[in-house]
């Protein structure tokens, strides 16, 4: 089973560059978008063309244009749901979960704690919060996490740590504790758990020509339930495909 990830930084903007051909090369049973900045209407038309090959769950934020999530699949969903169940974080439309049979899906787009950190104190709510609801779906079966996840979580994560740490959102102390949460309850990273001293990168600024010069940071993530590790065949980050600011990220296991 192929599950590609994707930030797609709009996804009605996305579609008019060559997003259905990656797709079609890429060939995911699942695929997980975030950020498509849209409606939920707004997201399935703009899938149009594809939604006679996947089943197409959508989640929207209360303010349009703003943040989003989408899972797309091959096969039917046994069950879908959206958020975390806390009013404060759900009007954001920042997360889906598709039930499969042998695991939880859940695609995320972390909050980005801002310009001058105006959101970190809500982004170390966010997540506590976020990884309580993930406990809770582990209790039933295991988990798999996708998404951007708005943190790079060692030096090795991003080009310039250094002048980073503790001034830019994404590579505070407090961001950082908090995937370390993650990783300390029972979540694998997977991509450094088997690529553990690979640089590589799945974002970079549009600003200073940093894809060219591959300034970037790791900020989008498989994690798994450590039940699932010796299920994964392969990860990968796709940095040559464009169309965002981010790239593809693609897991695949044996299920």
């Amino acid at each position: 089973m192929k599950i590609v990830s994707w930030n797609v930084n709009g996804i009605r903007a996305v579609v008019k560059k060559d997003f259905f051909d990656t797709v079609k090369d890429l060939n995911p049973d699942v695929l997980c978008i975030q950020e498509t900045k849209a409606q939920v209407d707004e997201t399935e038309q703009a899938l149009s063309d594809i939604s006679d090959d996947f089943n197409i769950a959508a989640n929207a934020a209360e303010q349009k244009g703003y943040s989003g999530t989408a899972i797309l699949s091959k096969n039917d969903f046994l069950s879908t749901s959206t958020g975390v169940g806390k009013e404060e974080h759900d009007s954001e439309g920042r997360v889906i979960c598709s039930e499969f049979e042998d695991f939880y899906l859940v695609n995320v787009y972390v909050p980005n704690s801002g310009q001058k950190l105006v959101r970190l104190d809500y982004r170390e709510t966010w997540d506590n919060d976020f990884l309580n609801y993930l406990k809770s779906l582990e209790k039933k079966k295991p988990v798999i996490v996708c998404g951007d996840m708005n943190v790079a979580h060692k030096a090795i994560d991003l080009k310039n740590d250094k002048s980073n740490y503790n001034k830019t959102a994404g590579y505070t102390q407090k961001e950082i504790d908090g995937m370390t949460r993650f990783l300390e309850n029972g979540f694998v990273d997977t991509f450094r758990h088997f690529h553990p001293e690979e640089v590589a990168y799945t974002y970079w600024s549009y600003r200073f020509s940093a894809r060219k010069k591959n300034i970037g940071w790791r900020l989008d993530y498989f994690l798994i339930s450590e039940s699932l590790v010796d299920k994964v065949e392969k990860i990968e980050i796709l940095s040559d495909i464009m169309g965002s600011d981010h790239c593809p990220v693609a897991l695949t296991l044996t299920v």
